[in-house]
């Protein structure tokens, strides 16, 4: 019985790590958020940080997978009409809005899909299974559309579900050099010509 609540407590003290880590990093910025500043703000020693995960770079790979679960429950439903079944791409203009207000949380996001890259990096299954996932589930948004009738058949799914995200990542660089950028303003203007293809 005990390992069991040993287990539940260090299941909680992990959540409440990346909580703490997901508020301080959107704040202070990836660049000066420390693994001492993130084990202060949750109580611990750095080496007591360190028991939960194995490398910086996997905390940091898990707060953005924690920020993905927080923006699913919090953007899925439009505030304005919450009995309506959510449209995946109005969702993510709600998320990329959202990310004008969390710029540690982007420039975290922005360095390790670069980093990702490298075969072996912590990141690097995070970002393949976001991309697939995204790409499916935006896929498979656009042919609900068009066997309703609502979107021309002519439309490539996977390739419009790869646009979006690309245009989003690419919006995401611009927006941190010049924060004048309306991220989401430009991703609702692409799918409008899109739908109206």
């Amino acid at each position: 019985m005990a390992a069991r609540g040993a287990y539940a407590k260090g299941i909680a003290k992990r959540e409440e790590i990346l909580t703490t880590a997901l508020e301080v990093i959107a704040r202070n910025g990836y660049r000066k958020t420390s693994i001492r500043d993130l084990a202060a703000a949750v109580g611990l020693s750095q080496t007591g940080l360190l028991h939960y995960f194995d490398t910086k770079e996997q905390l940091f790979a898990e707060v953005l997978r924690k920020r993905d679960e927080m923006d699913a429950v919090t953007f899925a439903a439009d505030p304005d009409r919450p009995d309506a079944r959510p449209d995946v791409v109005e969702a993510m203009v709600r998320v990329v809005r959202h990310n004008a207000d969390v710029p540690g949380l982007v420039q975290l996001y922005a360095q390790f899909s670069t980093e990702a890259a490298e075969p072996g990096h912590p990141a690097r299954e995070y970002f393949q299974q976001r991309y697939d996932s995204f790409r499916q589930m935006v896929a498979g948004a656009i042919r609900e559309k068009q066997s309703a009738g609502e979107l021309p058949a002519a439309l490539e799914p996977e390739m419009i579900a790869n646009l979006l995200m690309a245009a989003s990542d690419g919006l995401q660089t611009q927006w941190m050099l010049d924060g004048s950028i309306d991220m989401a303003g430009h991703i609702a203007y692409l799918w409008e010509r899109v739908i109206r293809e």
